[in-house]
């Protein structure tokens, strides 16, 4: 498919998204970054590939153009005009949406979350910022952390909508994203976390996964709400409902499709889908050249062994996909631990980056399983382990950056704060 690339909508530290307009004069959004970086603008093209429902963002197509002499890999998908639902959220002086907008976006999520169930797909990353809105309605976007259900894989996502099972990095499933549902609808009524009184990443974790606590449910939900968002942020995801089980909610059931009411009346950004993180909608240059794209297919993904994935997580070239939702974002400095000869041990921790609340790392060398973290959770220095697949981002926070130091064989962990 030809097309031509029309202003830009934002950019970000390595991929810009623009508008496009094919030779038939649809307008559709393209996410374009150099060729040789393109790793995980391919994997989302993958996943988005293999989808086709009225409740996820259309997929356009793919191709590699040349750009100021630069191959740039570009992924082209529906062009959502009003933007995500935190669009919607920003638009409002105060507060959340109407409880008739929570109920309209919470069915058409769960319809787009059962239909990606069925094929076997987790999101990984369900939130406000990944839900886009268009005339129709609420479309999931963004599947830049999906995986496959029995795929071995790092743990992605958001921290403040990570449920308990994910946080202590035991399994990401379908449960996952049905508690990430729970904290969106949360999250459209306040207009804020899901989670209160958080300071840092690494405290919200530890209250996630070990607390016994859900997020607040609002007391303004009605209370057919309030019980279909516990069966949401049920901590035993054994006992969490399914989409299939939500479907059939009495909360759901009250939603009169003959009576919908378009929430596209307000005022919303002007953004495509939600394939760079909100921040980046704030530079509004116009691109320096236009292109005319050819057809071109990646390579699929594939999965990879733990091994591998930790041999990749050595190369500071990936940084781990923790999403940092700041564009200043800058590398801490680490800390590494030295044994008496003064080498660093395999496996050190070598740098972080993050901010308020979401941190990734690099690691040099190393092969193992598991890794502990000790991390700061109060100004007091009370320091706390949670174990975690070693391919996690590291839970720490930029405010915390005296940070870590690791020792040691899987038998000899010893990570703990350096003051």
């Amino acid at each position: 498919m030809g097309w031509t690339r029309g202003r830009v909508l934002g950019r970000g530290s390595s991929a810009t998204v623009s508008t496009a307009t094919s030779t038939s004069g649809e307008v559709f959004a393209v996410k374009s970054m150099e060729l040789s970086q393109a790793q995980s603008l391919r994997k989302e093209q993958y996943f988005l590939s293999t989808l086709s429902s009225p409740y996820v963002v259309s997929y356009k197509g793919c191709d590699v153009t040349k750009e100021d002499n630069k191959l740039m890999y570009n992924l082209l998908m529906q062009y959502m005009p009003f933007g995500s639902i935190v669009d919607g959220i920003n638009g409002i002086n105060g507060g959340g949406l109407k409880s008739s907008e929570i109920l309209r976006y919470t069915r058409e999520i769960v319809r787009g979350l059962e239909y990606l169930h069925s094929r076997g797909v987790v999101h990984c990353d369900i939130k406000g910022r990944n839900v886009l809105i268009d005339e129709s309605g609420a479309k999931i976007g963004d599947f830049g952390c999906a995986k496959w259900v029995d795929e071995e894989a790092p743990i992605y996502g958001t921290p403040m909508f990570m449920a308990p099972e994910v946080a202590r990095g035991e399994e990401q499933g379908f449960p996952a994203d049905v508690w990430a549902l729970g904290c969106t609808m949360i999250e459209m009524a306040t207009g804020g976390s899901p989670w209160s009184n958080v300071t840092d990443v690494a405290s919200v974790l530890y209250r996630i996964a070990f607390s016994g606590e859900i997020p607040e449910i609002p007391d303004e939900f009605s209370d057919e709400a309030k019980d279909f968002v516990r069966k949401c942020l049920n901590r035993d995801p054994r006992e969490r409902w399914t989409t299939k089980q939500l479907l059939k909610h009495p909360y759901l059931q009250q939603f009169d499709d003959n009576s919908k009411q378009m929430i596209c009346e307000k005022i919303y950004t002007d953004s495509p889908t939600s394939i760079l993180d909100q921040d980046v909608w704030n530079s509004m240059e116009e691109p320096s050249s236009s292109s005319v794209g050819t057809d071109f297919t990646p390579p699929t993904c594939s999965s990879n062994s733990l091994r591998q994935r930790i041999k990749q997580l050595a190369d500071k070239s990936e940084i781990p996909k923790w999403r940092c939702e700041k564009e200043e974002t800058e590398w801490i400095t680490i800390r590494i631990n030295e044994d008496g000869d003064g080498k660093a041990n395999r496996g050190a921790v070598t740098g972080a980056v993050g901010n308020e609340m979401e941190v990734g790392c690099t690691m040099s060398g190393g092969e193992y399983d598991e890794l502990f973290i000790s991390f700061v959770d109060t100004p007091k220095i009370s320091c706390r382990k949670i174990a975690v697949k070693a391919s996690i981002g590291l839970a720490l926070n930029a405010s915390n950056a005296n940070l870590l130091r690791h020792s040691g064989l899987p038998s000899d962990f010893n990570m703990m704060i350096v003051n």
